[in-house]
C-alpha cells in the first residue's frame, strides 16, 4: 500500500529504516515484549488517498481481518489500542495491549502475538496518517456529509464524551442522520474536523454510514468520540 518513510522509537534502542528492514522473530525462539513506542511511523503512500479513502481502508481491514486468522477479541484490542496510540494517549493503549495478553517485539503494533504464539499484523495505514495525505477541502461537502434527513427523523440530544478535553458536550441530531452527518453537526458546534473524529459506542467503532437510529444510540446513552491530533504538514526538500 505504501512506502515506510522512516520509524524513530525513543526507547529500547533505536530502528531506523523500513518496516521492511524490522526483525522478525523466530518462532521457535523466546520472544520479548518491548513497551509499546511512543512515536508516529512516518510513511508516504505510493498512491496518494483523501481523508476519505483512508477512512474506508482502515474500516474495511478491521472488519474482515477477523475472518482470516487470529481472534476475533484480539483484533478488537488491537483496533481500540490503535485508536487510542494514534491520538496519542499511549498509555491507554498500552493498557488495552497489556489486558489481552498482546506482545509487541518491536514496539509496534505493526507486528504483534498473542498468548498462544498466533501472529497479528496491522498494516501502516491503520496506525498513522501518510504524509502525503489528499486534504478533502474543495468547498464542497461529500455526498453523505451533505445528504439531509430522511423524513421520519427524530430529533433527540446526544451526549458525546470527547477525548481531547475529557469533557461531554450534547449535540442536537435526528435520529435518521448518518454518523458522518452527525461528524459535520459537531465540527460545526466544536471545531473538530470530521477526518479527526472517531465515535464508539458499545465498544464498536460506528461507521460514517450509519444512522443514528441504526446504531440504537439514544439520549440516555455516551458516545465515546476519539479526537485525533491534525496531521503534521511536512514539506520535502
Amino acid at each position: 500500500m505504501g512506502g515506510c518513510i522512516g520509524i524513530n522509537r525513543s526507547r529500547s534502542g533505536g530502528i531506523n529504516g523500513s518496516l521492511e528492514n524490522v526483525s522478525r522473530p523466530n518462532s521457535g525462539s523466546t520472544r520479548k515484549n518491548h513497551p509499546l513506542c511512543h512515536e508516529t511511523i512516518r510513511w508516504k503512500s505510493d498512491v496518494p488517498l483523501t481523508e476519505g479513502q483512508l477512512r474506508s481502508k482502515r474500516d474495511e481491514f478491521w472488519d474482515t481481518a477477523p475472518a482470516f486468522e487470529g481472534r476475533k477479541e484480539i483484533w478488537d484490542a488491537l483496533r481500540a489500542a490503535a485508536v487510542a496510540a494514534e491520538s496519542l494517549d499511549f498509555m491507554l493503549a498500552q493498557a488495552i495491549l497489556d489486558g489481552a495478553n498482546i506482545s509487541v517485539p518491536n514496539g509496534f503494533l505493526t507486528e504483534c502475538y498473542d498468548e498462544l504464539g498466533t501472529r497479528y499484523q496491522v498494516p501502516v495505514y491503520c496506525l498513522s496518517y501518510p504524509i502525503n495525505i489528499v486534504k478533502e477541502d474543495n468547498g464542497r461537502e461529500s455526498p453523505i456529509e451533505t445528504t439531509e434527513s430522511r423524513e421520519g427523523g427524530q430529533e433527540i440530544v446526544l451526549k458525546l464524551r470527547l477525548s481531547s478535553n475529557c469533557q461531554d458536550v450534547k449535540l442536537p441530531l435526528y435520529t435518521s442522520d448518518s454518523i458522518g452527518m452527525a461528524k459535520k453537526k459537531l465540527e460545526s458546534q466544536e471545531g473538530l474536523e470530521p477526518s479527526r473524529q472517531r465515535w464508539f459506542f458499545g465498544g464498536k467503532l460506528l461507521g460514517d454510514k450509519l444512522r443514528i437510529e441504526e446504531a440504537k444510540l439514544s439520549p440516555g446513552f455516551v458516545v465515546q468520540v476519539i479526537v485525533n491530533p491534525e496531521p503534521i504538514s511536512r514539506v520535502d526538500s
